[in-house]
């Protein structure tokens, strides 16, 4: 089943305290795109790059069935950069350079050949463009997943708040989900988030797994324990393309079958932290994907004799 995908393909430039890359492949879509296409084809992707992006890249996703003819190509600008470093702990990074360069201009449009998706993944990027492109969908998909960050509660919190009205999975971070809703406790930031629109809730907290919301159930997955995290950067975008690709492979969006989602966005995202980029999203496999979630299952499975 046909799902689209929108977000940014670019550059990142990484350092973390296992070492340092100059210039890799990032953006949310791409990472996404590499994610769901384990589970579901085609992937058709709405994003934007510069003369720059590598055609070996294009090339690469193609073959794993990402279609691109949402993909616009600018041939007098760069693609979008981001550079950052993050700190011995991994959870919390500083900003080096944004360059929007092409990102600056995006105008998206919707190929007539997307029309009649049944899955929408919006990735994190402005709620302008977030709006435009659930506008141009002439059928309301089944199910629209939307990620966002605390940069635009605190430039677009207005459009935000629009979008939300839209969609049906709202993804944020813990310290998102506390901004947006103005409440420390989870439980009280995911009942005023959920109140803004959208009937489920993820909330990301790293290496500490993440918590699926849906009227008054919770549900909490745990995070792997993981030896070394190379590199965390794009490990919520996986999330997110785990999540959607099981959810548009098994076309099942009950809050049972989110729960398994969860997990599967869980063990691609702690794929993701292997190496720096989507490096290692390329060259998983259909049973180390099985072997994983095989992990996450002997994480949570215990057998308990309750005294009477």
């Amino acid at each position: 089943m046909s799902l689209i995908s929108v977000g940014t393909m670019a550059f990142d430039a990484i350092e973390t305290p296992f070492g340092k890359i100059d210039k890799i492949v990032g953006g949310s879509g791409t990472y996404v795109a590499y994610a769901a296409s384990n589970f579901v084809t085609p992937i058709q992707q709405i994003s934007i790059v510069g003369y720059d992006f590598p055609a070996e890249e294009m090339d690469l996703l193609k073959k794993r069935g990402v279609q691109l003819e949402g993909v616009e190509i600018v041939p007098d600008k760069k693609s979008f950069f981001w550079s950052g470093k993050y700190h011995n702990d991994m959870n919390t990074r500083d900003t080096l350079v944004t360059d929007l360069n092409v990102l600056a201009d995006f105008n998206p449009v919707v190929p007539e050949s997307y029309q009649g998706a049944e899955f929408l993944m919006l990735g994190n990027l402005s709620p302008s463009i977030q709006l435009s492109v659930i506008n141009q969908l002439k059928v309301r998909p089944k199910l629209i997943v939307m990620d966002t960050m605390n940069f635009w509660m605190e430039i677009a919190l207005d459009g935000l708040k629009e979008v939300l009205k839209k969609v049906d999975v709202l993804m944020v971070n813990d310290g998102e989900a506390r901004q947006l809703s103005g409440e420390v406790s989870l439980v009280k930031a995911a009942k005023v988030i959920m109140d803004m629109g959208p009937a489920f809730l993820v909330i990301k907290k790293g290496e500490h797994g993440a918590l699926l919301f849906h009227k008054n159930h919770v549900f909490s997955a745990p995070g792997l324990p993981l030896e070394e995290v190379f590199d965390p950067t794009g490990a919520g975008d996986t999330f997110a393309g785990g999540f959607i690709g099981h959810l548009a492979k098994t076309k099942d969006i009950s809050f049972s079958n989110m729960k398994t989602a969860v997990i599967v966005g869980s063990a691609m995202a702690s794929f993701c932290v292997e190496k720096f980029g989507p490096n290692r999203m390329k060259e998983i496999t259909k049973k180390d994907i099985e072997t994983r979630l095989g992990e996450f299952v002997q994480l949570v499975n215990f057998d308990i004799d309750l005294v009477a």
